[in-house]
């Protein structure tokens, strides 16, 4: 089974804490709103991922089953 992130850009405010706890697959734009790489996440950076979903103040950023 594989995860891969995504983010709701309706709920999204830009705090940028996805892109602090998760370099590795988030990255900001201009603005400071995440950009997502859509490929599955691999198992050794699950945890990694899991923690920037958990850390988002306004619950964006999921961690879907692919």
């Amino acid at each position: 089974m594989s995860f891969r992130l995504r983010v709701d850009p309706i709920l999204c405010d830009a705090h940028g804490v996805c892109a602090e706890l998760f370099p590795e697959r988030i990255s900001l734009d201009d603005w400071g709103y995440p950009i997502v790489e859509s490929a599955p996440i691999e198992r050794d950076l699950l945890e990694h991922a899991r923690r920037a979903v958990a850390a988002c103040p306004v619950l964006a950023l999921t961690l879907e089953r692919v």
